[in-house]
């Protein structure tokens, strides 16, 4: 038997990085959970076809939030797969395209912000304690940074964001844009 953290290696390798940095955060309000945990999406559907496209993985951030990627086709690369934002007060949206760019996002070392996405990294005055390391794990791993531009990425997830929300909008109601 396996003792990954999930089936997707670019998780199993946060996890890992994780693991060595002991518990301090990394990122503002971030921490991996259990791969495929209850993450809240009871409660906006009981339906199995809305609750089995999801794969909640992390906490967004210190009130409740979680992140889950959104099965929104059969695709094998479960890291290509669009990251919604389960949010806690009400909120339910695709804030990346895949893992990787959820990643860069988490280098900026803030909690999302509804209907913004993050803050820009110039903005953050205090970082978390392990961030510094989760940085250079990050372009050691994958040759990533901050994004020069969240708006940018916050503005490209939009297709997907309109297609999750087509889809979810069959089995909850959601907010207006």
């Amino acid at each position: 038997m396996s003792k990954a953290y999930s089936p997707i290696p670019e998780l199993n390798l946060l996890k890992e990085f994780e693991d060595r940095i002991g518990p301090v955060y990394y990122s503002e309000g971030f921490e991996l959970r259990g791969y495929g945990a209850d993450s809240g999406l009871h409660t906006w559907s009981e339906h199995p076809e809305f609750l089995s496209r999801f794969i909640p993985f992390a906490q967004a951030n210190h009130s409740g939030s979680d992140y889950a990627l959104w099965r929104c086709d059969d695709r094998t690369d479960l890291a290509a797969l669009p990251v919604v934002l389960v949010g806690d007060e009400g909120h339910l949206y695709v804030i990346a395209r895949n893992l990787r760019e959820l990643f860069q996002l988490l280098a900026i070392d803030s909690e999302p912000v509804a209907d913004f996405g993050f803050l820009a990294s110039g903005d953050v005055e205090e970082h978390s304690d392990g961030h510094h390391e989760f940085l250079a794990w990050l372009n050691e791993n994958f040759g990533l940074e901050p994004p020069e531009d969240p708006h940018a990425l916050w503005t490209g997830r939009k297709e997907s964001d309109d297609r999750f929300r087509a889809w979810a909008s069959r089995f909850v109601e959601l907010e207006d844009r």
